[in-house]
């Protein structure tokens, strides 16, 4: 294959398995034919029409209703067969015919129902020829069963009557001697009458053969019963017989015509039958995408990689297999780090990290969607290369390092800037120091000529030399060295150690074997090597650092909009309660006007009446009563109001206050005298009040209306017997302030939340609210249900999680309550 080397290199990374695994699901041989031509493209207009059209059909498989599946048939063979003048299709193949077209028909009828949906493949079917007059024929000709019917041609329906008629007579006439002979005793009187070689017989004991006249078709196996066609029937099963060959010379008449009939249009049915099986492969490509979590990266048309949550498919169902979870790999190649020198532990993952790369990027350019993220990032190469394994030929006297540098020498020679070569093991096979040394220079030749690669190596001298040379990178996989045992996670940036002893180690080696040996390699590479697992302890401690840091920065960014959305509220509520309360009296004044002009002149009409004036300056006394009243009210509406306008704002600047990294984040323990039970305090940093009601250490149980919360002594402050009595007052009133709020709220708190299908951003948010008003509203412990599925929701919590201020401890539901599907927060409240 041009631009793959060696000639096995599917077998080597792999896709010869997965070409097999996507072949078990296709539907029709057609579809198979595909599969089996799949090649190495690197036309980027041609991979993205691929791809697109395999992502489209995955939507149909996961989202769509009613997507025809049967009656994949292939009829190409037959099709083909009747270009020939005389040739005609049979019955079974023209019911093949029938169902398929029907199929067709199903197929074309989707797709454009959904043109703006699934474009990629509504192109495919747009140009696909049809003729329902075609399966209106063989309706004609074809009964539910499959067979001719008797009114395809008048002929045809002449004979089978004809037929029909001699069968009747052969019938009763053979009814007629199996009586005589019954009651002649010449047969049992249970026998009845049997079919050989299409004629009607009588089953007969041998020994009466020579009794009842006729010819003999045929004799039981025990040689005890012979079956006689009696004389009297013989000419009519002749003409039966001569009828029957005229029925199936008509038959192929009409299918001959029929035949005829369709050979016009050959080249479009076999087109349509073309399309059946491309939408066949492309079906199957999708079942398996979904099945290995394929995805559609970003195709870039230049080179470059870089691979999120990569997965080989067949280590992904080998472990499923065995139980387990499979660890997916960020693997990054870029312009200025094209080379990628992976070194590590033995069994480690550095092979399996190596073949993942290669298989992927040979799926993407066939046309398979790769098993990574939709956010990762593939380019187009136009030469793959590998060397892997041991290619040691008896045939050609090579041993395994000939073999390998016969390969790089194919590499030297071939590669170029848009190549991605894949070499395991690089340099070994031979003495250390020379395999080193080579190795080192052919790598030198891969950095100038530009080519992207991935190499795994032990060598220490190759690791050094990546790390000083420019397009190089080193990588390690991972290795946990409390427990010995491999991570199989991938890290760029820093070379990985062997781990040589450590492994030897816990195998079970002598220490004195261990000790000799650490000795002949001198302290210089112990020095190494141990300098290496120091930079890999820092260098995860250090990037757990950053993380936390950056989400409280984003945290602290996300809370900061918040409070000052909230005080531009506020300003607008302010400015609304000046503006209604100067309305409210304008209106005031004014009908108080309105009601002493109408007092004075009701005065005047009655000519200053005594019962008259008593009576309008009553009605204007009540008046001013009301009047004063509504005044009142609204003074301590406007109040009340700008007092929840000055408590948010006390309470926001005492969150920002608390947020600050100072002195002050912390508040002061509780001054002495130590509080009793039966004292009045208030929670800081909300407005809740409550009566110490129990003490245990650190610890004090509150009793805020009636519930009854555990509060860190710390965040308690005493409050005198007036202020609690003038707060519970304000309780009372029937608009109340930010307290009562808050009271509010701690009754219709609810510590469970359900975020499955959430995206990671929403669920974040929805889970930073959760964690911040628990912690506020004084609640130990919350759930957050996020779901099984493939663990990334999951995993984005609890990384949260672990940084969040005020979290304690986190972990799995009890299994019978929901497992691991459930992450159970304690709160440190």
């Amino acid at each position: 294959m041009q631009g793959i080397y060696p000639d096995s290199f599917e077998q080597k990374v792999g896709f010869d398995r997965v070409r097999e695994l996507v072949a078990g699901r296709c539907l029709c041989p057609i579809g198979l034919q595909h599969v089996e031509s799949v090649q190495f493209s690197t036309d980027y207009s041609l991979i993205s029409t691929w791809l697109a059209q395999v992502d489209e059909m995955k939507s149909i498989c996961l989202m769509e209703e009613g997507f025809p599946v049967d009656h994949f048939y292939d009829l190409t063979p037959s099709l083909r067969k009747i270009a020939a003048q005389g040739a005609w299709l049979d019955e079974s193949e023209l019911l093949k015919l029938r169902t398929s077209l029907e199929t067709i028909r199903a197929l074309l009828s989707f797709f454009k129902k959904f043109t703006d949906r699934y474009p990629a493949i509504w192109e495919l079917a747009k140009n696909v020829a049809y003729y329902p007059t075609v399966v209106e024929r063989i309706n004609a000709l074809l009964d539910k069963f499959g067979r001719i019917k008797d009114n395809a041609s008048p002929q045809l329906a002449q004979i089978r009557s004809a037929i029909t008629s001699k069968q009747s007579s052969v019938s009763k006439l053979v009814q007629t001697i199996l009586r005589s002979a019954r009651d002649q005793g010449i047969i049992e009187q249970d026998a009845s009458p049997s079919v050989r070689e299409g004629r009607v017989v009588i089953p007969v004991a041998a020994a009466n053969k020579r009794k009842l006249k006729g010819i003999v078709h045929d004799e039981s196996s025990t040689g005890k019963t012979v079956f006689i066609e009696p004389v009297e029937v013989v000419e009519l099963n002749n003409e039966i017989r001569e009828l029957e060959y005229d029925e199936r010379r008509e038959v192929v008449r009409i299918l001959v015509e029929f035949s005829d009939s369709i050979r016009p249009y050959l080249p479009e049915l076999l087109g349509a039958y073309d399309f059946m099986g491309m939408v066949d492969f492309i079906r199957a490509k999708a079942l398996f995408a979904i099945e290995y979590q394929g995805a559609k990266p970003i195709i870039k048309e230049t080179t470059g990689t870089y691979l999120r949550q990569a997965k080989h498919p067949l280590l992904q169902l080998s472990l499923k297999r065995e139980g387990k979870e499979i660890v997916p790999l960020d693997i990054e190649l870029k312009s200025e780090e094209r080379i990628l020198l992976i070194s590590g532990p033995n069994a480690g993952g550095k092979s399996v990290c190596l073949k993942t790369v290669g298989l992927l990027q040979y799926m993407l350019q066939c046309g398979f969607l790769p098993c990574v993220l939709e956010n990762s990032e593939m380019g187009l190469y136009r030469k793959i290369f590998i060397d892997i394994g041991d290619e040691q030929s008896l045939e050609n006297d090579l041993s395994t390092y000939s073999s390998h540098l016969l390969n790089m020498k194919y590499f030297l020679k071939n590669a170029t800037p848009e190549t991605l070569i894949l070499i395991d093991e690089f340099g070994s096979g031979t003495e250390p120091s020379a395999g080193g040394a080579i190795a080192e220079a052919i790598l030198q030749g891969f950095a100038n000529t530009g080519t992207y690669g991935v190499i795994t190596t032990h060598y220490s001298n190759l690791k050094h030399f990546a790390a000083s040379t420019r397009g190089i990178v080193n990588g390690a996989m991972l290795f946990d060295s409390s427990r010995i045992e491999p991570l199989f996670k991938l890290e760029i940036g820093k070379p990985g150690s062997s781990y040589a002893f450590e492994i030897a180690r816990k195998i079970g080696l002598p220490d004195s074997i261990i000790n000799e040996a650490t000795a002949k390699v001198g302290d210089d590479y112990v020095t190494f090597e141990k300098h290496l697992r120091e930079i890999s302890r820092d260098k995860r401690y250090w990037e757990k650092k950053r993380e936390n840091i950056r989400l409280a920065s984003k945290k602290a960014e996300a809370e900061e909009a918040q409070l000052t959305r909230e005080l531009e509220e506020l300003a607008s509520q302010r400015k609304e309660i000046l503006a209604a309360a100067k309305k409210n009296a304008q209106e005031l004044l004014a009908e108080t006007n309105r009601k002493i002009e109408n007092t004075i002149r009701i005065i005047k009409e009655s000519n200053a009446q005594k019962e008259e004036t008593r009576k309008a300056r009553q009605e204007l006394e009540q008046f001013k009563q009301q009047v004063d009243e509504a005044a009142h009210n609204l003074n301590d509406e406007v109040e009340r109001k700008m007092e929840r306008i000055k408590q948010k704002q006390e309470k926001r600047a005492l969150h920002r206050k608390a947020k600050e990294p100072a002195a002050s984040s912390k508040t002061e323990p509780l001054a002495s005298p130590p509080l009793t039970i039966g004292d009045r305090v208030k929670i800081i940093g909300s407005d809740l009040l409550g009566e110490v009601v129990g003490l245990s250490g650190q610890n004090v149980s509150v009793a805020v209306g009636n519930l009854i919360s555990m509060v860190n002594l710390e965040r308690v402050q005493r409050i005198s017997t007036a202020e609690f009595r003038n707060a519970n007052k304000a309780v009372t009133q029937p608009q109340v302030g930010t307290g009562f709020d808050t009271y509010k709220r701690r009754l219709n708190f609810k510590s469970d939340i359900d975020i499955r299908g959430a995206r990671a951003d929403e669920a974040l948010e929805t889970v930073q609210n959760l964690v911040d008003d628990a912690l506020m509203l004084g609640f130990g412990r919350v759930r957050i249900l996020h779901g099984k599925g493939n663990g990334i929701l999951r995993s984005v919590i609890r990384d949260y999680l672990k940084s969040t201020p005020g979290v304690k401890a986190f972990s799995d539901e009890q299994e019978e309550f929901g497992g691991a599907g459930i992450t159970v927060v304690d709160l440190d409240v």
